[in-house]
């Protein structure tokens, strides 16, 4: 059995979102920025795994059960006995929430125990989300985006800000950034982690750690940009009946790693078009649901 072609490394986590705060009643989902991204991806029917370490209770059971329908590579997959890692939504409207993963299982992922040989076969690895945010898991993450760095693997990277990236996560931003070839941002992502209203000035601080690299820069409703030296295109997003935007930009970015997989030759115009198209297509159902290939095709 041949290794996956993409690989989506950090965190599985549980999302428990509150239905009724006076009677206490929540509802729990499966979810984690970058597990959302693998989701995606082989959703789009490329060879896929998340690489991530998830508990053995019930909340990792359904974490296993949710990737082994997504057609996830299992071999990457890692689970102890360790608590689960849980995102407490304890408000929706504004969102407001913690985390929940003192010790938990996710903390505990081991890079050398994903299956031997798997790097060689290996085209694009993703990384983000709070798991760069966690040590010691931080730590082991940069290690292997700077071991497939040297391999010539291609590194995306989604920051994907959340309250507990403050100035302690100022240092693995810029080493990331510095790592990967293209990297996702959106208007809040660099709010929140330059600790500024200028949103300008902090993409272009952010733009000069790496020149070189591709930069996606998503705005919601009002689309996105794709930048590339000094060169930059701009798509209003799709006009839908929104259902529901968890997951848009995880879609965007998996879409932009396919198009640039499998469409190596087209114009930069037209990766964007394709990824714009994923996070509108991933709007049309309640949570964070993959859009297909046909999905995002009949929306371009």
């Amino acid at each position: 059995m041949g290794f996956p072609l993409f690989v989506a490394a950090g965190e599985a986590l549980t999302d428990m979102i509150v239905q009724d705060a006076a009677q206490q009643h929540w509802l729990g989902q499966v979810g984690g920025s970058t597990w959302n991204v693998a989701r995606a991806m082989a959703k789009l029917d490329v060879s896929t795994a998340f690489a991530g370490a998830i508990s053995q209770d019930v909340f990792g059971n359904a974490l296993w059960r949710a990737s082994e329908a997504a057609r996830l590579d299992l071999r990457f997959l890692q689970r102890h006995a360790r608590s689960p890692l849980l995102a407490i939504v304890h408000r929706t409207d504004p969102p407001a929430y913690f985390f929940v993963g003192d010790d938990s299982a996710d903390l505990h992922f081991d890079a050398a125990q994903l299956p031997q040989g798997w790097r060689a076969q290996c085209k694009w690895v993703h990384f983000g989300g709070i798991s760069l945010a966690r040590q010691p898991l931080a730590g082991k993450l940069i290690a292997l985006a700077e071991q497939l760095k040297q391999d010539g693997v291609r590194i995306s990277y989604d920051p994907n800000y959340r309250v507990l990236m403050d100035e302690r996560y100022d240092a693995t931003l810029r080493r990331m950034t510095e790592l990967a070839d293209v990297i996702k941002v959106s208007e809040e992502d660099l709010e929140g982690l330059f600790r500024t209203k200028d949103i300008a000035a902090a993409f272009d601080t952010l733009r000069s750690w790496n020149p070189a690299a591709t930069y996606l820069y998503t705005k919601g409703g009002a689309g996105a940009s794709l930048h590339i030296g000094d060169a930059s295109w701009s798509l209003p997003a799709p006009q839908i009946e929104v259902v529901d935007t968890v997951g848009a930009g995880d879609a965007s970015i998996a879409a932009l790693a396919w198009s640039m997989m499998h469409r190596e030759y087209e114009e930069p115009s037209q990766h964007l078009r394709f990824c714009v198209a994923a996070g509108a297509a991933a709007c049309l159902e309640q949570g964070a649901s993959p859009p297909s290939l046909a999905a995002i095709e009949a929306l371009l």
